[in-house]
């Protein structure tokens, strides 16, 4: 058990394992980098406070005025206030089928939502031939009781086609600067979907904001769902994030072993389930990508795995050594993850040890980093602050 208050002695890189609302203040820990780069400072690098709890909860995002919006995988949209340390119930959520990797995923705002109260999810609806992730957009109505409501939901993206089975949704959701809406799309456990240009499914997908199709995008002339496709050849897409210049980079946990952060680029394909830098979970071999360099090879690839999930580019100052940098929460690696870019490419920097499964990164108002931890083995996760030592 982590004895808060104290610094954690860490030491060495493990091996990792495969992948796969109370308002209580329990003080602060500090937790130590774990570094793949040997020269990585030594010491406590920042101060954990454990916030509050959610019910097994998926991703999060911050509103104009300070207050968060939490998913909970059962169906629940929460609305928190790190003022008053309240929690509230938004209503009007879309009815949701919860399993093992799905069931209420993204919350992000529209570009401009101070002006059109925009705001996106992602989630698990059933239908002909089983599951499938949705994208929908609604008006965010607040109340003055510390909650809210959805009003005007509509569905403006599907997985084509549903599929049978409880893993490898992704529904990730991101905006680009210009206002493009990015959706990742995992292969629902397939494997063959992500080179399938009928299906959208192991695909990175870019739309305008209303769900239609930008006339730009690199297969746009297709009659069907594969004009959505920005890039395909994916697994299981679990964060999108642009960089300050724009790039969109995106991590998906490979099969065993090879989890992935790839620089996304317009119409490519990155070579899943024909190449991967990890095997099938039953032993058969995948060629590794240095094999079919016609496919786009990842930037960094990790074996043993990370388990990614969540990303962002941090552009804050409060952690001013850090700006531009991306960070990424490990599940099985129960860690979070630091990214540098160099350009076009990019490096582990360093890695934190948290002790606990990390589902969702956010960086604050502040500057910030918010963590959510992953409930979905023991129900409840906790959302945690992280602050420099000397703030």
């Amino acid at each position: 058990m982590i004895q808060f208050g104290y610094p954690l002695v860490l030491g060495a890189v493990v091996g990792l394992l495969s992948a796969c609302g109370n308002t209580t203040d329990t003080g602060t820990q500090a937790v130590a980098p774990v570094a793949e780069d040997p020269t990585a400072t030594p010491g406590a690098a920042f101060a954990v406070a454990e916030v509050t709890k959610f019910d097994s909860p998926w991703a999060m995002t911050f509103l104009p005025d300070g207050r968060l919006l939490v998913t909970e995988m059962a169906g629940t949209l929460r609305l928190f206030d790190p003022a008053s340390r309240r929690t509230g119930t938004v209503s009007g959520v879309p009815e949701v089928v919860h399993v093992a990797q799905g069931g209420l995923g993204d919350v992000v705002l529209h570009p401009q939502y101070a002006s059109n109260r925009l705001v996106y999810l992602s989630y698990v609806e059933p239908g002909d031939g089983g599951l499938g992730a949705v994208v929908a957009r609604a008006r965010l109505a607040l109340d003055e009781n510390g909650g809210g409501a959805l009003q005007d939901l509509e569905a403006i993206w599907r997985q084509t086609p549903k599929k049978s089975g409880d893993g490898h949704f992704g529904y990730r959701i991101a905006f680009d600067a210009d206002g493009k809406l990015w959706i990742g799309s995992s292969e629902r456990k397939e494997f063959d979907p992500a080179q399938d240009m009928d299906t959208n499914l192991g695909k990175i997908v870019r739309l305008n904001d209303d769900g239609s199709v930008p006339a730009d995008n690199p297969f746009a002339d297709r009659a069907d769902v594969g004009a959505q496709v920005w890039t395909l050849g994916h697994r299981n897409i679990l964060g999108l994030a642009f960089d300050a210049q724009g790039r969109l980079w995106a991590h998906e946990m490979g099969p065993m072993g090879g989890d992935e952060l790839n620089r996304i680029e317009k119409g490519a394909n990155y070579g899943y389930p024909i190449v991967s830098n990890g095997d099938h979970y039953d032993g058969t071999p995948i060629p590794s990508h240095d094999t079919r360099p016609e496919f786009r090879a990842p930037v960094i690839t990790w074996t043993p795995v990370i388990s990614p999930a969540g990303f962002i580019v941090y552009d804050g100052d409060l952690f001013a050594d850090w700006k531009g940098d991306g960070f990424i929460g490990g599940l099985s690696s129960m860690s979070l993850v630091r990214i540098e870019f160099e350009g076009e490419n990019a490096r582990e920097a360093q890695r934190f040890d948290m002790q606990r499964r990390i589902r969702e990164v956010e960086q604050g108002p502040d500057g910030a980093l918010w963590l959510l931890e992953d409930g979905t083995r023991e129900g409840e996760g906790w959302l945690l602050k992280l602050t420099p030592r000397d703030a």
